[in-house]
Formats: structure tokens, C-alpha cells, sequence
């Protein structure tokens, strides 16, 4: 790549402190490739209106935050020609696992000169932008749980998610994928662009950000003695064997359920209404990957 970067900076994302950043991005740049600008985001929101400004003014954009800062970043560029690129500061990380890129901040820095370009897919639900994953269900509940914990990071969420886990309920949802009709109990669902939520845990292993199709992951409820074993299974790319979960793979996809709730985008909550709308939009961004990246 060659041309200018704007690095935008989320001060707060995984609970990691970025004040040396700008240090870093001056010493492991290529400065000969890319030309670097450097602003701090402030509030939510606050990144993608940077990032909209930089369309057709910069050639990079660049996402120095966890998963809800790369959906910001990525909700103002999709569809153009600016290209993205990530420097991993989150808690899960995810789009950015799935994608190859270091999760040092030197080598990320690095690899937005030496790595590759990818054009790959993104989806919209109800018109909102998402990139890596979107849910309903528990893993919605626990991300609004979550966003209200002044303590983030893994082990934060691991937390919540055990005190929470017995509590919630599977719901009843009529499923529409491709104009084929479904109704299931689920736990919760989850619309999977790359195979993973974040820190390598991968719900749908064999998922693509580049086939111009979602994975809809239907997790009923099970115990939770095996949620350890569900963890396990994720961690080595196996939890498609597991009886209770199914996937179905789509573009256009319909949700009903029987009341308002929360949903997530990439990990970000926000409410939503009983019916939910999912479309793809395929090779539809334009991001740095990581050396290691393969097409698939």
C-alpha cells in the first residue's frame, strides 16, 4: 500500500491504555509506503464520523481498537474505495483473528505495508452495518451485560457469562433463510461472516468472509456442565459436531421472535424490534490482511 493512513485511535477499547501508540506507529511504519495522520476517537459514534471524512481523502484507514471500533471504522468506508486496515487493541478481536493480522501492535503496524489486500463481505441488519459477527439470544445479553462493566476484557466476559448462563431462557424464533421457512428453540443465534466471535473461538469453523454467504449458527440450550466442552470445541475448530448446533447457510435472512430485545453487532449492543432483517453484501470492503491470511 502506498498513500495516506489515518490511524484512529479508540482510547478505551479492551481496557488497554494507547497513549504510547502514536510512538509506535512513528518507529514501525513504513513511512516511504504510508504517510500516517493520527486522531484519538472521544465518544461512540465518534470513529466512524472520522472515518467518514476520510473517504477519498485517504488511502488507508486504519482501526486501532477491538471489534466495536473496526464495525465503526468499517460502517464509513464499506462499499468505497478506501481500504481498511487494523491494528488490534480489543477484547476478542475477532475479524481481526480471522483475518491474519498480528495481534502485536508492532507487527499489525508492519503488516500494513507488507500485508495484502482482500476484498471481502460484509452484511447489514435492519440497514446497520456488521463485519465479522451479529447475534440474538444470549450472546446479545451477555454483550449488554457486558457493555455496562466498568472491567472489560476476556475474563470479564467469561464471567458474566457463567453467572448469566442458567438464567437465561432459549426463545421461540421463526426463521426465514433464502425464502425456506424454520422454527426453532433457540439459545441463541448468531449470523457468522468469519468463523469466530474473538480469541480464536470459532462457533462456525468453516465460515468465509469471501463466499458472498452468512452462517446461521442455532446454539440450543444445553447444560451447563458442557459449556466447558462447548468452549473446548471451539477452541479447536469442532463445534459443528456438537447436536446441538445447526447450521444453515444464506444471504437473505428473516427473524421473528416474540418480543423486543437486545441484539449485537460485532460484539456492540443495541436494542431491536421483534422482526429482524439480515442481508449480504458481498466483496463489498476492501482490508489489509495479515501474511498468513488464506482465501477461502
Amino acid at each position: 500500500m502506498k498513500g495516506k493512513a489515518l490511524f484512529i485511535i479508540n482510547p478505551i477499547s479492551g481496557g488497554k491504555k494507547k497513549d504510547g501508540v502514536p510512538d509506535l506507529i512513528e518507529k514501525h511504519l513504513d513511512s516511504q509506503s504510508l504517510q500516517p495522520v493520527i486522531v484519538f476517537s472521544d465518544s461512540v459514534s465518534h470513529a466512524r464520523q472520522i472515518a467518514l471524512d476520510a473517504v477519498n481523502k485517504f488511502e488507508v484507514v486504519v482501526a486501532v481498537g477491538g471489534d466495536g471500533t473496526v464495525n465503526e471504522v468499517a460502517s464509513a468506508i464499506v462499499g468505497t474505495n478506501t481500504h481498511l486496515g487494523i491494528v488490534p487493541f480489543g477484547s476478542g478481536n475477532g475479524l481481526s483473528r480471522f483475518l491474519q493480522v498480528p495481534m502485536d501492535p508492532e507487527h499489525a503496524i508492519k503488516t500494513l505495508t507488507t500485508g495484502k489486500v482482500e476484498v471481502i463481505d460484509s452484511a447489514t441488519l435492519n440497514g446497520k452495518p456488521f463485519f465479522n459477527m451479529a447475534g440474538i439470544g444470549f450472546d446479545a445479553h451477555i454483550a449488554e451485560i457486558f457493555s455496562h462493566n466498568k472491567k472489560r476484557g476476556f475474563i470479564t466476559y467469561i464471567k458474566s457469562t457463567f453467572e448469566e448462563f442458567n438464567k437465561y431462557k432459549a426463545q421461540l424464533y421463526q426463521i426465514e433463510i433464502d425464502g425456506k421457512l424454520y422454527e426453532r428453540e433457540a439459545f441463541m443465534i448468531s449470523f457468522a461472516n468469519s468463523s469466530q466471535y474473538g480469541n480464536n473461538a470459532h462457533v462456525s469453523p468453516h465460515a468465509s468472509v469471501q463466499d458472498g454467504m452468512l452462517d446461521v449458527c442455532i446454539i440450543k440450550q444445553f447444560p451447563l456442565w458442557r459449556l466447558v466442552e462447548m468452549g473446548i470445541r471451539m477452541m479447536t475448530k469442532t463445534a459443528d459436531k456438537v447436536k446441538f448446533l445447526e447450521i444453515i447457510r444464506g444471504k437473505h435472512i428473516i427473524i421473528k421472535r416474540t418480543e423486543d430485545g437486545p441484539i449485537h453487532l460485532d460484539g456492540e449492543p443495541i436494542m431491536e424490534g421483534k422482526e429482524i432483517t439480515i442481508n449480504v453484501l458481498p466483496a463489498s470492503l476492501k482490508v489489509i490482511v495479515g501474511e498468513g491470511y488464506k482465501k477461502s
